[in-house]
């Protein structure tokens, strides 16, 4: 076993037993790399990698790879996922190199780990144009021996020009916009939506060509722009491209649940990898798509991805766990796929049905096997069948629970059992929204006791999770950051005055968080205090903005540092401002600051969204589907905010029928009584009746006593 065995990550713990003599990222290999004048050999992956799997079984865990590694090589495996900021950069290097990237992520370093050469697959032998894994050592070893000027030479150039792609909010700064002038107007808004239906693909849904990622930051712009301008187009792609992968392969027709992407236009066949985050997104937009629409389907897909997420990665200390693979028994696929036969021995009478509306067949549709998936709408197909909707839906549920429970005993895909803040953050706000869309109780309750375990579990010190220790390069509390290099524990009682972990297992707590972890908090923080009316929520808000904004913060431009300020084990500190996988924490923070310089009239944090705003809007416009996020607050910014107040004895009554109503551009408190520290609670609420109050800069209207006069309200502000 080499060093990785003492790891928690389960993706570092699969390479544990390889012959390649690994180290996890810190001092003992970054020190042994000067000491020996060795480049590093950095290997990036995550447990659901299938290409990850691969690689090892060719390369890592053969005796004859591992020996030249050992020899010539200091080896570092990381897990992207417990070091997206190691990850980012090392990506940006690659895609810099190369034009592409992807995982596994294998890039060599200087022994000061700066980055000179890269790739990611690389195959045993030479094949399909790609170099072997052998050979590419090779050629790295030879050159560092005998050409280690022209490596230098390269490093520098290739360090340079990542830091001055960082830049980005210092060489494009905005100029201050002139007094009257709009922030964002309607015209850049349309140049947005035609830049982004450029790319829609109009057969099957979605954006671009494959592999196709469900994109729902985009799907959700679709949606809100919809609402807003009535835009008849933009309802029926969003609408259209949620309906294409619910019906497709890349969504798990027998136990809900959506998988990362997938590799033809149809959605027929996924990488089948599940990922928390892309089924806590997929919620977030079929929660607007439901509240927006009201069809049926969308509220039935939501139970579906809660009931899956619930039932296979809620943990019993209540958090949820990361991931499922893409492989079982060395196959990807084998878990989710079926011969006609199994199907036929499982369903008897009910299979020809069955398998007529899932396109099973005796040759399969994929590799011999069947991808479960629905050509046809069901009610297409019920009156095909001379069927009622209502006596196929039963027929189809028999029957799926029946291959469900036979599913049920294969040797299911490996669990990433790792809990990470920032995606734990995302189901958090998914069950608000489900909660807030669909009236379920259980939703709310679920985000209310999830939040709890998770300021409990990655507050540093806190019972249930491992002290981690102040750094200290700084002595002020309030710019203290949890360290992972210094073993020393932390004063419990101090736990609130230091930030957060990222990653947690069993009891022990991994990594100082990183922007994405915080930005995601308080916006799940945000929607707690909107479904519970518990005001705490909003306070607990204000104190992480507070904390991001003395860490994180590049004061020239107002953008955040992806890690915080006392953060010394990387190359250089970088600013994330586009979408990936997984949403812009800058972006986030933008709508978590404008949010609450309204909920709490701090002035000073609207004015530092708006010049974040300012600064990605060029951008923006040319590249809609990278700033989704920011393209959301851009519609927020242009449209205005709907200030609501729920104020009266029945308030929580009266709150879950407010949530009901589509309205995406809202700031929501509600209470028994005025609360004069919050501006939108100030001074309502004597009379005792409970009333609701639209508000734009504080200027209320005459309050209402239903939900419906309050919508009437708004469409009127709107006319």
């Amino acid at each position: 076993m080499n060093r990785l065995s003492k790891e928690s990550s389960p993706y570092l713990l699969q390479h544990a037993h390889n012959p390649v003599d690994w180290y996890p990222w810190g001092d003992e290999a970054l020190q042994k790399a000067l000491a020996e004048d060795k480049p590093i050999l950095v290997s990036i992956g995550y447990a659901a990698c299938h290409w990850c799997h691969v690689m090892e079984r060719e390369s890592f865990e053969k005796e004859a790879v591992a020996g030249f590694m050992n020899e010539h090589f200091v080896n570092i495996k990381i897990d992207r996922e417990e070091r997206p900021d190691l990850d980012h950069i090392y990506m940006d290097a690659l895609q810099a190199m190369t034009g592409s990237g992807g995982w596994p992520l294998n890039v060599f370093l200087t022994p000061d780990t700066r980055p000179f050469f890269g790739g990611t697959y690389f195959p045993p032998v030479n094949a399909h144009g790609r170099p072997s894994w052998m050979d590419t050592l090779g050629q790295v070893t030879r050159a560092y021996r005998e050409r280690k000027g022209e490596v230098e030479a390269r490093a520098t150039q290739l360090t340079e020009h990542l830091s001055l792609s960082n830049a980005f909010g210092l060489q494009n700064r905005p100029p201050a916009l002139m007094p009257g002038a709009e922030l964002v107007s309607g015209e850049q808004l349309k140049n947005v939506y035609a830049n982004l239906m450029q790319q829609a693909d109009r057969e099957y849904g979605g954006f671009g060509r494959p592999p196709k990622f469900p994109q729902t930051f985009s799907i959700q712009w679709l949606l809100h722009y919809a609402h807003f301008t009535g835009e008849k187009e933009a309802l029926a792609h969003a609408c259209g491209s949620l309906d294409h992968l619910l019906a497709g392969g890349i969504y798990d027709q027998l136990g809900g649940g959506m998988a990362r992407y997938s590799t033809d236009r149809a959605w027929l066949v996924p990488h089948f990898e599940k990922m928390l985050y892309d089924n806590a997104l997929l919620v977030s937009v079929l929660c607007e798509a439901y509240g927006l629409t009201r069809e049926k389907r969308y509220g039935d897909a939501i139970r579906e991805i809660l009931g899956f997420v619930q039932r296979e990665w809620e943990t019993a200390e209540g958090g949820f766990y990361s991931a499922w693979d893409a492989d079982s028994e060395g196959e990807e696929g084998k878990y989710y796929t079926w011969s006609r036969e199994e199907v036929d021995e499982l369903l008897g009478d009910d299979a020809a049905l069955f398998c007529s509306v899932y396109d099973i067949s005796s040759e399969g549709n994929w590799e011999g096997l069947n991808i479960l998936h629905l050509p046809a709408p069901l009610h297409l197909v019920a009156e095909k069948s001379g069927l009622t909707r209502e006596q196929l839906s039963s027929i189809l549920q028999k029957s799926k629970e029946r291959l469900l429970e036979a599913r049920g005993k294969r040797i299911p895909p490996l669990l990433d059992d790792k809990q990470l803040l920032n995606w734990n953050a995302l189901i958090n706000k998914a069950f608000s929204q489900a909660y807030a869309v669909t009236g379920e109780p259980s939703y709310q309750e679920t985000a209310v006791r999830h939040m709890q375990f998770l300021l409990r579990a990655f507050r540093p010190g806190a019972p249930g999770s491992n002290p981690l220790s102040v750094s200290s390069a700084s002595a002020d509390p309030a710019h203290a950051v949890p360290s992972f290099a210094d073993p020393s524990p932390l004063d419990p009682a101090s736990a609130g005055q230091v930030g957060l972990g990222h990653a947690y297992k069993e009891g022990r707590l991994r990594y100082p968080a990183f922007l994405d972890d915080y930005a995601y908090l308080v916006q799940a923080l945000l929607w707690l205090q909107e479904i519970t009316g518990d005001k705490d929520y909003l306070l607990q808000a204000q104190a992480w903005v507070e904390y991001v904004i003395a860490n994180f913060s590049e004061p020239e431009t107002g953008f955040f540092y992806y890690t915080h300020e006392n953060q010394k084990d990387i190359l250089f500190r970088k600013k994330e401002v586009y979408d990936g996988a997984i949403p812009s924490g800058n972006a986030v923070m933008a709508w978590n600051l404008w949010y609450l310089s309204i909920a709490l009239d701090r002035g000073e944090w609207r004015a530092r969204a708006e010049a974040m705003l300012q600064a990605i809007m060029p951008v923006l416009g040319r590249h809609p589907s990278s700033f989704g996020v920011w393209a959301d607050l851009a519609l927020q910014a242009h449209y205005g905010w709907n200030e609501i107040a729920i104020v009266g004895d029945t308030y929580l009554i009266l709150l879950p029928e407010v949530l009901r109503e589509y309205i995406p551009n809202r700031v929501l408190q509600a209470a028994g009584v005025g609360d004069d520290h919050f501006p939108l609670l100030q001074g309502k609420g004597a009379g005792g009746e409970t009333l609701i109050y639209l508000c734009r800069d504080y200027a209320c209207g005459p309050p209402v006593a239903d939900p419906e006069a309050l919508v009437q309200q708004i469409r009127g502000r709107t006319q």
